[in-house]
């Protein structure tokens, strides 16, 4: 079951283990029906979730940055080919990331013909600093979800990032005009104390979304601490906001999280594409399985075969 022709503000459909879940890109909203028993048959090939790196290329040195350290940027021919079989196959959301995608002078192409050729949802993660006037022109109307990478507040995210915060303040004013967006909040030692603030700030903003990444190691960081972990815990368990607070499904062990998907998970629900045109797991998985002429389904079934092995 496949349905190609794009429409807008209605829900769409996706057949998986979970049951029959509607999803709307325009709006966000999503319903479950899970007294429905799909047969395998009809279950969806592709994630319901898929992140693209575009390029490994930033401006910005953060430390906890996971992103690989060499130059990788994908080409657009594929690009499209690959977006064409994710539509295909009942994947309900894109994300372009990377390195920053707006140093990529196609990414505004790439979410308008997301949004006009596809039913699926184009977002992508920025650090906010390259979100001008004219970058906002291009984009509006044809994204429906912008992240903004927001580590700690005030001093803390100038030393983590290099840059003015109420420069991105700023940037941020001019991109909920654009879209809906939400805060991404990297989670270490040392911005675990100002959850309460940045949440609050977030909420004032006008953010939709508070997404909360518990730090992964990187060359120049540790994975986050064990008592990092258990505040996160403790504050997550004890939260009260108006707005959606969500975690990365890597790194929550000892937390406990509302997961609607009991089945329909691993890579039935997400999987990522790196800038070398590697389809993977997570992006920070090292196991990976090259996309080539054949298509992003068929490596998406050879990772898939993979990991069950390892498994």
């Amino acid at each position: 079951m496949t349905d190609r022709t794009p429409t807008r503000s209605t829900f769409r459909a996706r057949f998986s283990a979970d049951g029959l879940h509607f999803f709307n890109r325009e709006t966000g909203a999503n319903v479950l029906v899970d007294e429905i028993s799909v047969p395998t048959h009809f279950w969806a090939r592709a994630p319901r979730n898929v992140s693209i790196a575009l390029t490994n290329a930033c401006d910005l040195a953060c430390p906890h940055c996971y992103a690989p350290k060499h130059r990788a940027t994908l080409g657009t021919d594929s690009l499209y080919e690959w977006l064409g079989e994710l539509d295909s196959n009942q994947c309900l959301g894109i994300g372009f990331g990377g390195g920053e995608p707006t140093l990529v002078p196609y990414l505004t192409d790439l979410c308008r013909h997301v949004a006009q050729n596809t039913r699926m949802a184009a977002t992508f993660t920025t650090h906010g600093h390259w979100h001008d006037r004219r970058l906002a022109q291009r984009l509006r109307g044809h994204v429906h979800f912008i992240r903004v990478s927001m580590d700690g507040i005030g001093p803390t995210y100038e030393q983590l990032r290099g840059r003015s915060f109420p420069a991105l303040l700023q940037q941020i004013k001019a991109i909920r005009d654009v879209a809906p967006f939400g805060i991404n909040y990297v989670v270490n030692e040392v911005t675990v104390a100002e959850l309460d603030r940045a949440l609050e700030l977030a909420v004032k903003l006008g953010a939709t979304e508070f997404l909360l990444l518990p730090q992964q190691p990187t060359a120049t960081v540790e994975s986050i601490d064990q008592h990092t972990v258990s505040m996160l815990s403790r504050w997550s368990a004890s939260v009260n906001s108006p707005i959606r607070v969500c975690i990365s499904d890597v790194g929550v062990a000892g937390i406990s999280t509302c997961r609607p998907f009991t089945k329909d998970l691993g890579l039935r629900a997400y999987a990522h594409i790196d800038a070398g045109g590697y389809i993977r797991r997570s992006s920070f998985d090292r196991l990976g399985v090259a996309i080539d002429r054949s298509g992003v389904m068929l490596a998406l079934e050879q990772l898939r075969s993979m990991s069950e092995v390892i498994a």
